[in-house]
């Protein structure tokens, strides 16, 4: 079995050369393609310097060459930084800063936006450009992606790497402050697409439709998944769910992996019969499905399997609910995926009683290894785990997740809360204090909160309750015209709230923001 993340293609492609990896638009590659261009792509890094784990960040859509960066940059023994597309400049530069990227590849339109913050990159030295002819960067080394595997010359050999060796950074916001950089070993994710392709039972024939961005972890996985047992996958940039309804359909799509938004989308759409024959099994990552959400799925789909799945980036997934438990147990999050291993603990570290809530912790191959540059982050999250023999001197790691379960007698898990502050909604984990940040930097505000509301569609919506700065008439639109400029769409706020005085503090002199989330409780309810 491969214990290197590209020798996933690599041993297809030597098993099935001819079978179909990669689908885009209306062109497709074989695992042989695949590979090759695998193989050329890190020629290309290395002859443009690349050193051992040196990071290559890609900054572009899902396509072909999306992959063949993320792979190449894995084959050369470099370190493949993928970055959410949605970002907007100042958010990549900060995340080429934060892990001091050596090569970008972006395309040119992106590149032109981008062109203004690349000289706060000092470490930055080349840059890759897909889909259009590379023009001068100043001190950047730009060239074209043609041009890059084209002009790869005499095969150098890649820099030696281990499974242990890291081999991506995927960065997550964080509950307080700019993105963290979660460390991802080969081990990680080559164990991640056995455990998940396990018990999804994929297999060689499956088509799956990779609908989540390659910067998540779960968006990522489809593709380990499938290039595990050499099934083949749909890449897709939709516009509109149905746009994800007609692929299933005219791809014969057999898996499809989404965040409970989506899905409440795409449960209230017709599904044509052809799709309904061909989707084996569906799969919810992100957040809870609404029940009602549920309901509506296995009725528009009653052949088709359902998986809750529950994970953290730091540890990648760490349990499944079998589609035999839904009508038992719809609210559960399942047990261990296979090779992990996940207990419930007292803040002591002693395990809770049945229905006793408490922390989740994970161990296990696919524990990450820890979050970039940031030792004190990593040691609130990564200890030692729970229950280990005394004889044992070096102490294994686990992933502390900071949420709060409870286990049945059965031993099948509940989800309680989440202990930090961090928004979800639309499936993506914001910061309260990176949407913050934005605001304060406008100028026009004197305070400002950013709190996570529960919304029937979007999980949690984003309210930012803010005071005006003396002196100063405060436009709630105006500002949310200011948000649409400096943010992604999933992080502007669905309502600015603005409030005369200051904002309430707690006894410790901090914003409470727990008193302020309460008074909006029900904000979006019918």
């Amino acid at each position: 079995m491969p214990d290197l993340l590209h020798d996933l293609v690599a041993r297809s492609a030597s098993v099935s050369p001819q079978a179909k990896a990669l689908v885009y638009q209306k062109q497709s590659l074989t695992y042989a393609a695949l590979a090759d261009r695998i193989a050329r792509t890190a020629g290309a890094y290395l002859d443009l310097g690349l050193l051992r784990s040196e990071r290559v960040a890609v900054y572009l859509e899902k396509r072909p060459e999306t992959v063949a960066a993320m792979f190449g940059a894995a084959a050369a023994g470099g370190v493949f930084v993928p970055i959410n597309p949605l970002l907007k400049p100042d958010q990549v530069a900060y995340i080429l800063k934060d892990c001091n990227v050596r090569i970008l590849v972006t395309s040119v339109e992106r590149l032109r936006l981008l062109a203004p913050v690349l000289h706060e990159c000092p470490d930055l030295h080349a840059v890759i450009v897909v889909g259009g002819e590379a023009e001068p960067g100043g001190e950047l080394d730009v060239v074209s992606w043609e041009d890059a595997l084209s002009g790869v010359g005499k095969a150098r050999p890649p820099h030696r790497v281990i499974d242990t060796d890291m081999v991506a950074i995927l960065y997550t916001s964080g509950s307080t402050g700019m993105p963290k950089g979660v460390v991802l070993s080969h081990r990680n994710m080559v164990a991640g697409a056995r455990s998940v392709a396990q018990y999804l039972e994929n297999h060689e024939g499956d088509r799956i439709l990779s609908a989540l961005p390659l910067s998540f972890d779960a968006g990522f996985s489809q593709i380990t998944t499938a290039f595990h047992v050499g099934a083949s996958v749909t890449l897709i940039n939709y516009l509109l769910p149905r746009d994800i309804i007609a692929a299933v359909e005219r791809e014969r799509i057999t898996g499809l992996t989404a965040v409970p938004p989506l899905w409440i989308q795409l449960a209230q759409l017709e599904w044509p019969q052809a799709a309904r024959a061909s989707l084996r099994y569906i799969a919810n990552t992100g957040g809870r499905m609404p029940k009602a959400t549920l309901d509506a799925l296995r009725a528009a789909l009653p052949k088709t399997l359902v998986f809750l799945m529950y994970g953290l980036t730091e540890s990648f997934r760490s349990t499944y609910l079998p589609p035999s438990e839904l009508d038992r147990r719809p609210d559960s999050i399942g047990k261990a995926i296979p090779n992990a291993e996940v207990v419930v603990v007292r803040e002591n570290g002693a395990p809770c009683a049945p229905g006793e809530p408490g922390e989740l912790v994970h161990r296990g191959a696919l524990v990450s290894l820890g979050y970039w540059n940031d030792p004190e982050k990593t040691a609130e999250r990564f200890k030692p785990a729970p229950g280990r023999p005394p004889g044992l001197v070096m102490p294994e790691i686990a992933v502390w997740s900071g949420d709060t379960v409870r286990m049945d007698e059965e031993g099948f898990l509940y989800f309680v809360s989440r202990r930090d502050e961090m928004i979800k909604t639309s499936g993506y984990r914001v910061s309260p204090t990176e949407v913050e940040e934005v605001i304060y930097a406008t100028g026009l505000v004197g305070e400002a909160a950013a709190l996570g509301i529960p919304h029937p569609v979007l999980g949690q919506a984003i309210v930012v309750i803010v005071t005006a700065r003396d002196g100063v008439r405060l436009d709630a639109e105006a500002l949310l015209a200011q948000c649409r400029q400096r943010l992604p769409a999933f992080m502007v706020p669905a309502r600015v709230t603005v409030r005369e005085g200051s904002l309430p503090r707690n006894p410790n002199g901090k914003i409470d923001r727990k008193a302020m989330a309460q008074e909006m409780q029900g904000l979006f309810e019918a």
